[in-house]
């Protein structure tokens, strides 16, 4: 695709796939779920030519990246593990890069910048804000996500090995990957037994919005029919252990740049809580004080980054470009 470049490294005792393109000041782009490096296509191209060097991987258990089996291999050590590894192969030469990441790859760019932010030169987060880290709360994440949304709720279902799997398998790989990425909804995701978790019945057609293509879904299953959904789900297994392991982190700050934008119909933005948290003083700011902007783009929901691709071009670059 226009020039992308692709190897796999060994990083971190696995093999993992990259894209990349251009020369200059490296961006990391990492994606969420259930995505691959392709959901950064129109970035990679863009910010290519615009001076940056894009680097866009995929992530453990995604596409042509290693899977480890088992699910204690997915924590958040593992995984920004993954990305330090990948960036002394890439980008030796370079101190601190540029941060790109959306849905789970947002998570795991504050993870990236909250233990290793000598390696951070700013991060531009989309839809998913920084959350603060409190261990003393006495109920896991999984738990308190239960007790609000209930059993149904995606995460909650997410848990049981192989259940959710198989539920998937039912749907379809291709009628899946449309399901996810066009939906809207700013509610709650739930994904109840054997109804319709998107909204719909399932013999409804999905109809493709302009900014995704048969030809999108296509490269999205083929990568999901060899690999199937376990390795991306198995980051939400590790929700409970993540939240043990980043008991050290208590109360730490971000120190790094920080831009972060989201859409006015993204889910996240619409969890309790999550719009006064983004938007108050002694919210996001406070954790993260060096927070430049906070952009809600109306009109627009989870998959940001496909959806607005040229406005989510403009920010990454009109924001790197003070640091050049």
């Amino acid at each position: 695709m226009e020039g992308i470049e692709h190897r796999t490294l060994k990083v971190n005792g696995i093999n993992m796939h990259v894209a990349e393109k251009g020369k200059g000041p490296v961006i990391l782009f990492i994606h969420g779920f259930p995505e691959l490096w392709y959901s950064w296509r129109h970035q990679i191209v863009a910010l290519s030519s615009l001076g940056y060097r894009a680097i866009a991987p995929d992530l453990r258990g995604y596409g042509d990246t290693d899977a480890p089996e088992s699910v204690s291999s997915y924590t958040c050590f593992h995984l920004v593990g993954d990305l330090i590894g990948l960036l002394d192969a890439v980008a030796a030469d370079q101190e601190k890069v540029f941060v790109v990441g959306h849905d789970w790859g947002a998570t795991i760019g504050w993870y990236l910048c909250l233990f290793r932010p000598d390696k951070v030169k700013a991060y531009l987060s989309l839809s998913v804000p920084f959350r603060r880290i409190n261990p003393a709360m006495r109920v896991k994440p999984v738990d308190t996500l239960r007790s609000f949304f209930g059993d149904d709720y995606y995460i909650c279902r997410f848990q049981e090995q192989g259940e959710i799997e198989a539920e998937f398998a039912q749907i379809g790989t291709e009628e899946l990957m449309k399901e996810f990425l066009t939906y809207k909804l700013p509610d709650p995701f739930r994904f109840p037994k054997g109804t319709k978790p998107f909204g719909h019945p399932r013999e409804s057609p999905v109809i493709l919005p302009p900014w995704l293509s048969e030809k999108d879904i296509q490269y999205y299953a083929s990568k999901f029919e060899k690999t199937g959904f376990t390795g991306g789900v198995n980051y939400y297994r590790n929700l409970n252990r993540n939240y043990e392991l980043l008991a050290p982190w208590a109360g730490s700050q971000i120190k790094v740049p920080v831009k972060f934008v989201t859409g006015d119909q993204d889910l996240v933005y619409h969890m309790p809580g999550s719009k006064e948290y983004i938007h108050s003083e002694g919210g996001l700011k406070k954790d993260v004080p060096l927070l430049e902007e906070v952009v809600v783009i109306e009109g627009v929901a989870h998959f940001i980054n496909q959806e607005k691709a040229d406005e989510i071009n403009n920010h990454i670059f009109n924001f790197f470009q003070k640091f050049i």
